[in-house]
């Protein structure tokens, strides 16, 4: 290459990768896959050691990506918060080990290998033994102050822990990742898909947006957690202890969340074995792993090799290749969601990925289509993206046929044929037209749902016929059925037909809290529900409720409402249909039982329980009722603060992380009893 083409090349890469590091590190939405994005910095370096006129001291090849943005406090680190050179080669791991070996003139070394969690870096201040701060990476040497919403993470102790031999330092930053688990992730999109809204691509994107939202009381509803294997500044420093594998104890006995499991290795070869270990048992983490992390062991010994502008000199990251395959695109398909947004869906030819077998992934939106430009017909790359979602990250070209031609984004809602629209400030096209049958019966679906109002005999397929016969059109419609319309619908129906209407009658006395949670009001899910039910009593005055019952001086009124869901829920009853739908279900006589003033029984008072796997006679709504009417709190997360993990079959990580923390696990006949009494 000529050197006025690499100077070209050059340009147009660190804009590329500024475009990128946007994209990833402050709005949390990449477009590209990181091992694209890491050959865009690779190529970018050698351009710049071939090419040395041409290179400069801030090059993206020698910075952190910044994740600072509008709305938090910028605060200085201590100690410059660095990132981690990586590689997806054993050869290059290999000449890792050899470098540290020369460098430190010592052929004999040891090296932690541990699990590379895929989160958002963060760092967590302790002085006295007191969380003080938590602060993202942000450039390296400023990041964003997130300690209210830090504070939110169940497993993150206001205080650490003094035991023998283990000192607590006066001031100690420790450095971790906040994540998702898994578990958590496919909650929350499966609440999403009910809604008929885009999901979430990974667990990684959705922890980093979480934790910038402005409002904490949103992002205590998403169950973050922490881990924690690094220091920062330490005083004094001759409170930390000689090696990486001697910290990683220290942090587990101040009562810290830290990796589960790591290697001592002394070679190249135990290196990457410890590395092809951990691959193959990192499916079983309750967490997204995209790599691993060698570290040297000793303390000491870091301190000598130092750092590079961006990394540490003493620690590479070995990133794993995610497994992709390549499959036909037979089609592209609509779904209309709750709220009416249009999501396109890749229909394919069934293939093999990640030991499942995949036949639909998500295209994401009309955007992601167009500039990747897929298209029917095409040969496409799959990949399932945080070990979850299949989605389409690209197209093989060299397969594509002449008939396949570019897609075009349906201009009106396939379900009701109202056109589209796409609101200023969002990338989701919309269906606007409310009585749209797909989304009316996802509405009647979510509200007589168990979790909403548990309407026995309004399933799917009787709201299908409902909505397909015009009968129900809105919420209010179904407190005026006709039963001869409904005897009408099949023969020998009348038994079920008067179970489905006295069904129906029965639930205008049903919990308020069980109406406000079958609206479905954005951001408000069964707990923010509970929570609306206790402070207004009825729906009228909660419709009627304006931002000043929810923040006062830019503080929140009620616990667990913050702005952002205060915003959501009056905008949600200043919308003219919305308002009128309620006002015709108190009309057609819906009165829901407001609260007691007791809050229910005393047993369980100041435990909190978590539920997990699939239980032999109670579904997990039940028993969560049961618990709740004897005073307990359930949770959907595990933490030191869990009374009780309530399991059954094929309980998940939930289950361990129970059995890690010490926390009393008990079974369905064991819960039984305690609500006896005995």
């Amino acid at each position: 290459m000529n050197p006025a083409d690499a100077a070209q090349r050059i340009d147009d890469l660190r804009a590329s990768i500024a475009h990128h590091d946007e994209l990833y590190y402050r709005q949390a939405e990449p477009e590209i896959t990181d091992r694209d994005y890491d050959a865009l910095k690779q190529e970018l370096a050698d351009l710049e050691a071939e090419f040395p006129l041409f290179a400069l001291a801030d090059s993206p090849t020698q910075k952190v990506g910044d994740d600072r943005s509008e709305g938090f406090q910028n605060y200085t680190h201590r100690e410059r918060m660095m990132s981690l050179d990586n590689t997806y080669s054993d050869e290059e791991m290999r000449e890792f080990i050899a470098r540290v070996q020369r460098d430190l003139e010592r052929e004999e070394l040891s090296f932690v290998v541990e699990p590379k969690i895929d989160g958002l870096a963060v760092s967590v201040t302790y002085e006295q033994g007191k969380l003080v701060r938590a602060v993202t990476r942000g450039n390296g040497v400023e990041g964003d102050d997130i300690t209210a919403n830090a504070r939110t993470i169940a497993s993150l102790p206001n205080e650490l822990k003094a035991t023998a031999g283990v000192p607590v330092p006066d001031v100690i930053e420790i450095r971790g990742e906040i994540y998702l688990t898994l578990e958590e992730f496919q909650r929350i999109n499966g609440e999403r898909e009910e809604a008929g809204l885009q999901l979430y691509a990974n667990p990684r994107n959705l922890a980093a947006g979480t934790i910038k939202q402005l409002d904490p009381a949103v992002v205590a509803q998403r169950k973050l957690e922490i881990v924690l294997y690094g220091r920062g500044y330490t005083e004094p420093v001759e409170a930390l202890p000689a090696t990486q594998e001697e910290f990683f104890a220290w942090v587990k006995a101040w009562g810290l969340p830290t990796v589960e499991k790591q290697w001592i290795a002394h070679s190249g070869d135990e290196v990457l074995a410890a590395i092809r270990e951990l691959d193959a048992m990192r499916g079983s983490f309750a967490y997204a792993t995209d790599g691993a992390v060698v570290k040297l062991d000793s303390i000491p010994l870091q301190r000598t090799l130092g750092a590079t502008s961006k990394a540490p000199r003493w620690a590479m990251a070995y990133k794993f290749e995610a497994e992709r395959a390549e499959t036909l695109l037979r089609d592209i398909t609509i779904q209309v969601g709750r709220t009416g947004v249009l999501t396109p869906v890749a229909e394919l030819e069934p293939v093999q990925l990640a030991g499942t077998t995949v036949s639909r992934a998500t295209l994401h939106n009309a955007s992601e289509i167009a500039r990747k430009d897929i298209r029917i017909g095409d040969t496409v790359a799959v990949e399932k993206a945080g070990e979850i979602i299949p989605a389409v990250i690209g197209v093989n070209l060299e397969k594509r046929k002449p008939e396949c031609v570019p897609y075009a984004f349906p201009e009106a809602c396939p379900a009701c044929g109202t056109a589209a629209v796409q609101l200023e400030g969002e990338v989701a096209v919309r269906c606007p037209n409310r009585e749209c049958p797909v989304q009316v019966r996802r509405r009647v679906i979510h509200f007589a749902s168990r979790a909403c109002l548990d309407i026995e005999g309004l399933g799917t397929a009787m709201v299908d016929q409902l909505v397909d016969k015009g009968w129900v059109k809105r919420l209010p419609d179904l407190y005026h059925l006709n039963r001869d319309d409904l005897l009408t619908l099949g023969k020998s129906v009348e038994k079920s037909t008067d179970k489905l209407l006295a069904a129906i009658e029965a639930s205008k006395t049903a919990e308020l809290w069980r109406f406000i949670h079958g609206l479905g009001i954005t951001h408000v899910g069964a707990a923010a529900a509970k929570d609306l039910a206790r402070v207004f009593g009825g729906l009228q005055p909660l419709a009627d409720a304006t931002m000043d019952a929810y923040i006062r001086e830019k503080e929140s009124v009620i616990s667990g409402i913050g702005q952002t869901m205060a915003e959501a829920i009056v905008g949600f009853f200043a919308d003219a249909y919305n308002r009128a739908v309620v006002d015709d279900l108190i009309a057609a006589g819906v009165q829901p039982e407001a609260p007691s003033a007791g809050g229910g029984g005393t047993l369980f008072a100041g435990l909190t329980f978590v539920l997990t796997g699939t239980l032999p006679t109670l579904t997990r709504n039940e028993a969560a009722e049961m618990i709740e009417a004897a005073g307990g709190k359930v949770s959907g997360s595990v933490s030191k603060k869990t009374s009780f993990v309530v399991a059954g079959s094929e309980a998940g990580s939930k289950l361990a992380k129970a059995e890690k923390l010490g926390v009393a696990v008990i079974d369905e006949a064991k819960l039984r009893e305690m609500l006896a009494g005995a």
